[in-house]
């Protein structure tokens, strides 16, 4: 078996492969980072890919000749294109049947068929299900705004743009035809009706050459972002009856009326209003001829391994009699994605240190127990770029119920240890426990596809971790590092450690915090060879005690914001001790963000302590290089801190906090040209909108980049004039480049162009 894609979905297929005694092939473009990765080193062999000339990567796997080749030269005899790129391309279906091969997946006529949406609306509207009008987008005229420009072929919300002025229709038209063409090679695009708030319902088909057709349930998928879905679970909660019958049939309608073979999805909009019947009529949206990313609850309730059946009926072998298992129990799953919610769902890059869920008990495979499930496409040490999709992973819970499931999947979330690349992780655990999500059995409305949007999105993307904890988090890395030093030093055990000239200073360590408000308050902390005490930050005085291992304790001193704070002192038992103060500002550091960037100061000196009553507040239960445990107020939290690449990653329950040691010297600012625009991540220049010496208004389109196989535009921030484009179409450009040059004095009195 050739899997004609790469990440976490071909290395599902390999799994099941490996299952059935299948040998596998991978392929993969002839790029070093791609040789590297997971899926290569999981198959039987590999076939390196050509990357065209002045291509990136993705465009390796978007060529059916170089793919058949492939499946030539190793020797294959079947090919499993799993899903995105061409696994819904009639051309690839057609190259490799053509070359013998077998096609595990619908006859390329059963794709040109359903595999574009405007055909398959077609199709659905003879066998009579309701569907949403599909428009050119030269026909759509003021009364049918908002629509939805999407692209004919593909899916996974490439290609898809909201227009609610006819002004912006050409230009979103355009850019999503750039993006489809780029995603799936074809630049086809129409528009449909947008509607503001509905439930996404799609119904999973799996059919053999034989006549048979199963409905697997229904997935609900209305939790999504850039109308790519995040959450996706089955049963669809709050669903009458009556309506989920009807979609299961309308779905077995279209296969039949096709003679649909395989695996395939059939979407649905649900409308969402007000009232003792909420939810209108359903609309079909499109049909995917292929595996969906969120296939796995659909296996986890009915215990089919939709893979094993995809090949299965690929050769032949028709469905068990008796039609398909009943469900049981109830799933969920969450995409873990590198990017970041608050800045525009921008993709993060990086090295990833750390990538371990430990609640997974099954790794690529459908659970047959209440349990979690993890599919990644990723594993420490590998290198997010840009040049692909941003799923790092898929979190999968299976639970008795759906309280059960979405209590496991938070959880497993929540515990995941993810360090080297910003990701969308807290934003789905607030996500989940929403009362919006959470009581979508029993108040159906309550969710819908506008879930992650406005003044909402704001308050579910803040970390988990708050002030207090990364109070606490802050005090664990410094007394981690000093427990290091200690524990790494060369002198004897018994020669004292920490010496300073200036004993009467105290050695200061300063941190960068990723996320937070500029009012959170900071960690305080202790070290060298003592452990420390902290305080809590939270506007009023108290005192807080500090013991540790050996007599050592500490007294701290904390300061928030501005020096508003109360003084918070905690002194502990005998032997030597440390005191320290620690401050908070809002303004930059380096490596923070200037919205929301929080500067955490840790100071710390060794001292001579007297014995004192244990007072109530911060006490150090213990502390090494790489697990602090702090008990605050009564309440013990045990803290894993690990360095890489220049920071630190304090994991605990409270939160998952991100520290980045800043100099304690001063560093100069880089010099920064006014009215230059930076890269805000690697990508390929796509498109330049303005050229130099032209007047622009503020928020105007100036460019746009490619980055993760979707398109980000650089706006401009005020009106001006481009004085400098250093850039061109097609070029690839790292984070930081210099795109532009404004400058912003330099308007008429008639303002900038329209």
């Amino acid at each position: 078996m050739l899997v004609a894609n790469r990440g976490e979905i071909a290395r599902r297929i390999l799994s099941t492969c490996r299952a059935l005694g299948i040998a596998t092939v991978a392929v993969h473009a002839d790029t070093p980072e791609e040789a590297a990765a997971a899926h290569v080193a999981e198959a039987d062999t590999a076939v390196r890919l050509p990357v065209p000339a002045g291509r990136g990567p993705v465009a390796a796997y978007l060529d059916p000749d170089a793919l058949v080749a492939a499946a030539r030269t190793a020797g294959a005899d079947a090919v499993h294109p799993g899903y995105g790129f061409l696994s819904e391309s009639p051309a690839l279906a057609r190259a490799v049947t053509a070359a013998g091969l077998t096609w595990v997946g619908p006859t390329a006529e059963a794709i040109e068929r359903m595999g574009a949406k405007t055909r398959a609306k077609a199709l659905a509207r003879e066998a009579g299900v309701p569907v949403a009008a599909a428009l050119d987008p030269d026909d759509v005229r003021p009364e049918h705004l908002p629509v939805l420009v999407k692209a004919v072929s593909g899916g996974g919300g490439r290609g898809m743009r909201v227009v609610r002025d006819l002004a912006d229709l050409p230009a979103e038209a355009a850019a999503a035809r750039t993006e489809a063409a780029s995603a799936f090679g074809d630049p086809a695009v129409f528009c449909e009706p947008y509607v503001e708030r509905g439930r996404h319902i799609e119904v999973q088909i799996l059919a053999d050459a034989h006549g048979t057709v199963w409905a697997l349930g229904e997935r609900d998928c209305s939790v999504q972002r850039r109308h790519q879905k995040v959450i996706e679970e089955t049963p669809a909660p709050g669903l009458p009856d009556a309506l989920r019958t009807r979609l299961h049939e309308a779905a077995r309608g279209l296969a039949r009326s096709i003679g649909y073979t395989g695996a395939g999805t059939a979407e649905f909009l649900v409308p969402v209003g007000e009232g003792a019947d909420p939810l209108g009529e359903p609309v079909f949206l499109e049909m995917n001829t292929r595996l969906q990313v969120e296939h796995p609850v659909t296996e986890c309730v009915t215990g089919v391994d939709l893979v094993e059946w995809q090949i299965r009926i690929a050769e032949g072998e028709p469905l068990p009699p008796g039609g398909p298992p009943a469900p049981r129990g109830h799933a969920v799953e969450a995409r873990l994605y590198a990017e970041d919610p608050l800045d525009d769902w921008r993709p993060r890059t990086g090295t990833l240190h750390a990538f371990d869920v430990p609640a997974a008990t099954v790794r690529r495979a459908p659970l047959t127990v209440p349990g979690v499930r993890l599919d990644s496409g990723v594993e420490p040490g590998d290198t997010v770029g840009t040049d692909f999709d941003p799923l790092l992973a898929k979190v999968v819970a299976f639970g008795r119920d759906r309280r059960d499931a979405v209590r496991r999947l938070v959880a497993a979330l929540a515990t995941a240890r993810i360090h080297g690349v910003g990701t969308n992780r807290d934003l789905l655990v607030r996500a989940l426990r929403h009362p919006a999500f959470a009581d979508a059995h029993t108040e159906p409305a309550r969710l819908h596809t506008g879930h992650l949007s406005g003044d909402r999105l704001t308050a579910l993307a803040q970390p988990l971790a708050d002030p207090a904890a990364r109070s606490l988090a802050a005090l664990a890395a410094t007394l981690a590092e000093a427990e290091a030093t200690r524990t790494g030093a060369t002198v004897p055990a018994g020669v004292p450690a920490g010496w300073r000239n200036l004993p009467s200073q105290p050695h200061t360590r300063r941190y960068a915090v990723t996320g937070g408000s500029p009012d959170a308050s900071a960690g305080d902390a202790a070290g060298g060879r003592v452990a420390g005490g902290a305080s809590r930050t939270n506007g009023t005085g108290g005192r807080g005690t500090g013991d540790a291992a050996g007599g050592h304790g500490a007294e701290a001193r904390a300061v928030g914001a501005n020096g508003r704070d109360g003084d918070r002192r905690a002194v502990g038992k005998g032997g030597q001790g440390a005191s320290g103060s620690l401050g908070a500002s809002g303004g930059r550091a380096a490596g923070d963000r200037a919205a929301d960037g929080l500067t955490t100061t840790t100071s710390y000196r060794t001292a001579r302590g007297a014995h004192v009553p244990d007072l109530p507040g911060v006490r150090v239960v213990s502390a090494a290089a790489g697990h602090v445990v702090l008990e605050a107020d009564g309440l013990r939290h045990a803290f894993t801190v690990h360095r890489a690449g220049g920071e630190v990653y304090v994991d605990s329950p409270l939160g998952s906090v991100t520290l980045t040691p800043v100099d304690p010297l001063p560093v100069p600012e880089p010099a920064v040209t006014p009215g230059a625009l930076p890269a805000p991540m690697p990508g390929t220049v796509i498109a330049v909108d303005v050229s130099v010496g032209e007047k622009v208004r503020e928020g105007q389109t100036l460019l746009r980049l490619e980055a993760m196989k979707m398109e980000h535009r650089v706006t401009a921030p005020a009106a001006g004039a481009v004085r400098e484009l250093p850039v061109a179409a097609g070029q690839r450009v790292p984070a930081g480049a210099l795109l532009a040059v404004l400058d912003h004095d330099v308007l008429d009195h008639e303002g900038p162009n329209p």
